[in-house]
């Protein structure tokens, strides 16, 4: 069983390159006249981090050693192959479009996703305000890349990659790429589309590195000009502690399946989108979209 930097090696040469780009970025976002940093809401984000850090040594373990169980009795299709890594590329960045699609539209997953979103601010220290909750479900959606053949150490790598790639996509001071990266790849201008509060911005760019996969399955949405990003959630929270952060959807959750009248509707509050109620008395994106339509 190897060690977490043998495990995870890229990850430990990516942290100084991290703390450098975020203070490049605050020189930055002063020259351009961008918003000045909230220093509560920067450290906020950096605890949930380190807590997302020290939580992922366990899963990050468990998931290794299931993923073994299943390479070592999977089918072999592939090895290690320069041309292996290529397929890889694009199956993780599939995976993880699957992954983060169903932290937006099932509301158990969205109430450890919605940390992320929580910030009323848009800069790289957000990036680092990742969630605790999500790490006990989300290496199921790689799981199919060992039975395949894909090696364990391959795609905890391919997966440590397309982190810090998504760790550049939070910041305003780039406005948008040259159009051909903008249609191929995950950019800062598709992303904080995603981290848009505006109906029209919900639940739209899903993706990892590539933003194909939101052109393919209609979750795409451009960032435009006449349409400011709002960032946060639809009800923002106001709060920089770290575990209120991490468990306020839980606290919601869980008094909506308490307060409903039938088993019904209690599992719809557990599986059905975010904003989804018995009584309609909240919507979820779509509906409010389709309300924006009338």
């Amino acid at each position: 069983m190897p060690n977490l930097l043998e495990m995870d090696p890229v990850i430990g040469i990516a942290i100084p390159f991290f703390l450098l780009s975020i203070g490049i970025e605050y020189l930055l976002r002063e020259k351009q006249h961008l918003p000045k940093w909230d220093g509560k809401d920067a450290w906020a984000s950096i605890a949930m981090g380190l807590g997302s850090a020290i939580i992922n040594i366990g899963t990050k373990l468990t998931a290794f050693m299931a993923y073994m169980f299943i390479y070592e009795h999977g089918f072999k299709w592939v090895g290690d192959a320069w041309w292996a890594w290529v397929i890889l590329f694009f199956a993780d960045d599939f995976s993880f479009y699957l992954h983060h699609r169903s932290c937006h539209e099932i509301r158990l997953f969205w109430a450890a996703h919605v940390n992320h979103h929580s910030s009323v601010n848009y800069n790289l220290a957000v990036a680092l305000r990742q969630s605790w909750g999500e790490l006990l479900h989300k290496y199921i959606w790689w799981a199919w890349l060992p039975l395949l053949g894909f090696h364990p150490l391959m795609i905890i790598t391919m997966m440590t990659v397309s982190l810090i790639y998504q760790f550049f996509q939070h910041t305003e001071t780039v406005k948008r790429l040259p159009k051909v990266l903008e249609f191929f790849f995950n950019t800062p201008s598709h992303h904080r589309v995603h981290h848009g509060s505006n109906v029209l911005y919900l639940d739209r760019n899903h993706a990892g590195m590539l933003i194909i996969w939101d052109r393919l399955f209609g979750t795409f949405q451009e960032e435009l000009d006449e349409e400011k990003v709002v960032f946060g959630i639809t009800s923002n929270i106001h709060t920089y502690n770290p575990f209120k952060i991490a468990s306020h959807e839980y606290a919601a959750m869980f008094r909506d399946i308490r307060n409903a009248p039938t088993l019904a509707a209690k599992l719809g509050y557990v599986f059905m989108p975010p904003g989804w109620s018995h009584d309609g008395r909240t919507l979820t994106a779509k509906q409010m979209r389709a309300g924006m339509k009338v």
